[in-house]
């Protein structure tokens, strides 16, 4: 079956308004992020979806996308993936720490618990191999029959895509020391088998025999050893973010990102042909600056719609999720606490604050300060021109964004309260209430916009007379019609799937731009 979008398999989906003209900037994402490769029994290509929570076949020859593990399924953030000698897809749930065997007639079957931060997974016939990507990592040896895991080695600098050598042994990256080592699969002392390796995410071997280096980096560094010799060969292919690679029986290579998503056969040479277009992961956060270029928060990147339909990777950047243009740069908000400020003419970032529960939406007060709505804490927050953090009012159930008027009044949005506040000298005043889930916020004039998620629309509040009206609806946003999912808690230093956040901005000549989440793109309403 084609898959025209992540959000909605039959492709008809289209926001509806009377007020506004509404257009896609890019087309819908029919991936929606992309770790683990690996082809299946019926010569598929499997693709493990961390951000989603879904695992998808793809027809390498025809592009067709297929949902092979859903959303509610009990896997919750698959990362990598591998298939048994007896057909079994093996899962390596990441965030909660669980291994999964899901049978050839669908069933599920917790293979393990005891695996922190599980990512890197290979089977070797009947035997199943994991790493872990953390500090001080172990590479294990599970047993799906029963019986306590085999640790082979520990010591790991973030472990992740692993595979058997044509040598027998195991070989496996050391992502955070840019190094990768082997170790044979029944135990033994670990061997460095290349240091100086860049950013190394993934160790595949091609047909014959040569091992393949994908890199993490903004890039898509792609180094081939040539274990005989030492010899190495590097090329730049620039698929950003780069996650892992699967070889078809023609020597083909098919990799994924774990950035932008999607599926591309690459080249030895680098070059490259789009199975499955690469897209959106979100996007969240969203904001157009002063010439019109539309950036998008997009979890681990910087990243827009390129006027063509197709979505570049400005910058890799660590769980962007709000954003805010100011003249030439950039603010930016992340899901571990920070606020940054940064230049994407000079590609500089500078710390603005550290340590904030939850960060998400952000906006430029009359003064030049930033003020920044702290979700998880409950709290509005301001950073003035020295980096100094006070707080504009606490006690709020679940702030998500924030906006100013004219007046230089800031309003808030809370998804959780479904209200939308503004803040009366440190006071919250209640402007609407009743709204389904509000999450991005702009006002224009008189006009107050947010996205009401749970009712999927677009809601117009006045600020003179508190009339509120319905401006569009059908809106791509949220989890898909029918799901509801909690993303589990991360293990400690291991950042959860993003939370969900449609962003909402102001476009120099007074449009509207919308973060559709739900399938991969931005809106424009005009």
């Amino acid at each position: 079956m084609t898959r025209p979008s992540r959000y909605d398999e039959t492709g008809q989906w289209q926001a509806t308004s009377r007020r506004w003209d509404t257009a896609r900037l890019n087309p819908p994402n029919r991936l929606w992020g992309s770790n683990g490769v690996t082809f299946g029994p019926d010569g598929r290509l499997y693709v493990a979806q961390f951000i989603a929570g879904q695992i998808s076949a793809v027809d390498p020859v025809s592009g067709d996308v297929e949902v092979v593990v859903a959303l509610d399924s009990p896997v919750e953030a698959p990362d990598d993936l591998a298939f048994g000698a007896d057909g079994s897809m093996y899962i390596a749930d990441l965030t909660p720490g669980r291994v999964w065997r899901r049978d050839p007639s669908g069933a599920y079957t917790l293979v393990s618990d005891a695996v922190r931060v599980p990512n890197g997974i290979t089977c070797v016939g009947d035997r199943l191999f994991v790493n872990e990507m953390r500090g001080n990592g172990r590479l294990m040896e599970l047993f799906p029959d029963g019986g306590d895991p085999v640790v082979l080695t520990d010591g790991l600098a973030w472990g992740n895509a692993m595979q058997l050598g044509p040598d027998g042994f195991l070989y496996y990256p050391h992502m955070m020391a840019n190094e990768v080592w082997r170790i044979p699969p029944d135990g033994g002392v670990p061997e460095l088998v290349a240091k100086d390796v860049h950013d190394p995410v993934a160790v595949r071997f091609d047909r014959g025999g040569v091992l393949v280096v994908l890199s993490r980096g903004q890039a898509g560094i792609v180094t081939r050893i040539d274990l005989a010799t030492g010899v190495r060969t590097v090329v730049t292919t620039g698929v950003a973010g780069l996650d892992n690679a699967a070889f078809d029986a023609e020597n083909r290579m098919y990799v994924s990102s774990y950035a932008s998503g999607g599926v591309t056969e690459m080249h030895a040479d680098g070059r490259t042909r789009e199975i499955v277009r690469r897209g959106f992961d979100g996007p969240f956060g969203v904001t157009v600056d002063l010439g019109g270029t539309v950036y998008a928060a997009d979890h681990f990147s910087l990243a827009g719609p390129d006027g063509s339909g197709a979505v570049t990777t400005h910058e890799l950047l660590p769980f962007v999720h709000g954003v805010t243009a100011d003249g030439p740069v950039l603010h930016l908000t992340t899901q571990i606490g920070e606020v940054r400020t940064y230049d994407p003419v000079r590609k500089t970032s500078r710390v603005r604050a550290t340590g904030l529960t939850g960060p998400t939406g952000i906006a430029i007060a009359p003064d030049g300060s930033l003020v920044v709505a702290e979700t998880g804490a409950g709290r509005i927050v301001r950073i003035d021109s020295s980096d100094t953090v006070s707080v504009l009012v606490e006690g709020l159930d679940h702030p998500v964004d924030v906006a100013f008027d004219d007046e230089g009044r800031c309003h808030a949005s809370d998804d959780h309260a479904g209200a939308v506040l503004r803040l009366d000298d440190g006071v919250p005043v209640t402007v609407a209430d009743g709204l389904g889930a509000p999450q991005g916020l702009v006002i224009r004039g008189d006009e107050l916009f947010t996205v009401e998620v749970a009712h999927r629309r677009l809601r117009t509040i006045s600020l003179t007379t508190g009339e509120t009206r319905v401006d569009a609806e059908n809106l791509a946003v949220g989890l898909p019609p029918g799901i509801t999912r909690t993303t589990p808690p991360p293990p400690p230093g291991i950042p959860a799937p993003p939370r969900q956040f449609a962003g909402l901005a102001l476009t120099p000549d007074g449009a509207l731009v919308l973060s559709a989440n739900g399938e991969g793109t931005v809106l424009r309403l005009s």
